[in-house]
């Protein structure tokens, strides 16, 4: 069986974040990145079924960026991937997920991949489009908020989670495409060993204007950090006298009471 994972390496949301020169993105000076958290769950479960099935399998974690991407790649070839692909995109962070599920769709048509995981979302972007649009390119089935994942028989059977924390349980054959919700697994922490062995893995570049050659549906025209609002009241001392000064405050500043 033949298995893809795609990563992000996105901002650490710890970071401190202000607009680049452009307007349209945050300046990535002295920001740090990490692997997206969604991505994570994906890769633990791939390589699970990998461990699963032995031998039989094959597991290829590909990402899209500039050359610090790698060091995502790396991650998931220490947690467990076989082999990596590196789609190297100085201009990544331009391109909307069409261009990037494009870009996926294109490497993956003839590579004859069973299943596909995916985060279900970013954690910069958010759009939670790019798994179910590559789905879509390559006319394959699709699951998205994949919060439990089984495989038996060649069959594939699944929960995913609704609105009001409803679950659906589904079952579908490859190939298919998987999107990972939080809380899916517990992703591993790659071992020193598992370290060493990923820098003996194989690391395929390819340039990105090899796998895409479409313009982008979605432009971003600004990027802007919210204004500034009033700051908070913080009110001390015992509770009968914050009650009466709460009420207080409520009928001067505001139509609560009256």
């Amino acid at each position: 069986m033949k298995l893809l994972v795609c990563v992000k390496q996105v901002a650490d949301l710890e970071s401190r974040f202000k607009p680049n020169a452009a307007g349209t993105w945050y300046d990535e000076a002295d920001v740090a990145f990490r692997m997206n958290e969604y991505d994570e769950y994906a890769v633990e479960e791939a390589v699970r079924l990998r461990e699963k099935l032995g031998g039989e399998s094959d597991l290829t974690v590909i990402s899209i960026g500039p050359e610090r991407v790698g060091e995502a790649i790396k991650k998931a070839l220490a947690m467990g991937c076989d082999r990596g692909v590196h789609v190297l995109d100085p201009d990544s962070s331009s391109k909307d997920p069409s261009q990037i599920a494009a870009i996926i769709a294109t490497f993956a048509k003839d590579k004859g991949f069973d299943i596909i995981f995916t985060g279900m979302q970013s954690q910069d972007r958010g759009s939670a489009q790019v798994g179910l649009l590559v789905a879509e390119r390559l006319g394959i089935a699709a699951l998205s908020t994949m919060v439990a994942f089984e495989w038996s028989d060649g069959v594939i059977a699944a929960k995913r989670e609704l609105e009001g924390g409803i679950k659906a349980r589904v079952r579908l054959r490859p190939p298919a495409l998987l999107t990972c919700q939080l809380g899916l697994n517990v992703p591993r922490y790659p071992t020193l060993p598992n370290i060493m062995k990923a820098k003996k893995k194989e690391l395929q570049v390819l340039p990105v204007v090899s796998l895409l050659s479409e313009g982008a549906r979605a432009v971003t025209e600004k990027f802007y950090a919210p204004a500034r609002k009033g700051g908070g009241l913080v009110l001390e001392g015992d509770i009968a006298s914050l009650v009466d000064r709460t009420v207080a405050i409520l009928k001067e500043k505001t139509g609560v009471l009256r």
